[in-house]
């Protein structure tokens, strides 16, 4: 998970973006997340008619999506300053 403040913050390091339409829904991706912050959509699919990963908030940059997947669907992108984020706002990063 990502490292939370007693205060109801998370501490948000990095993001990513994710390539739907490259995406064939092998789901490594989910399981390889160390903060769980990728689901795969439901009733969702792209052009090609495979889920793909939703980003949740609070990524944290690590990049193990990344490393994992096959076809190459995410760009890591690290803060150079780690943000703190309440709670309530995390909204997707």
């Amino acid at each position: 998970m990502s490292p939370r403040t007693p205060g109801g913050t998370v501490t948000v390091r990095g993001t990513v973006v994710i390539d739907i339409e490259a995406c064939k829904g092998c789901d490594l991706c989910i399981d390889a997340c160390p903060p769980r912050v990728l689901e795969m959509t439901v009733h969702e699919v792209n052009t090609r008619g495979y889920r793909y990963p939703r980003l949740l908030a609070g990524c944290t940059g690590c990049q193990a999506c990344a490393q994992i997947c096959p076809d190459f669907v995410f760009q890591v992108y690290k803060y150079d300053t780690p943000l703190e984020l309440p709670l309530e706002d995390q909204g997707e990063q």
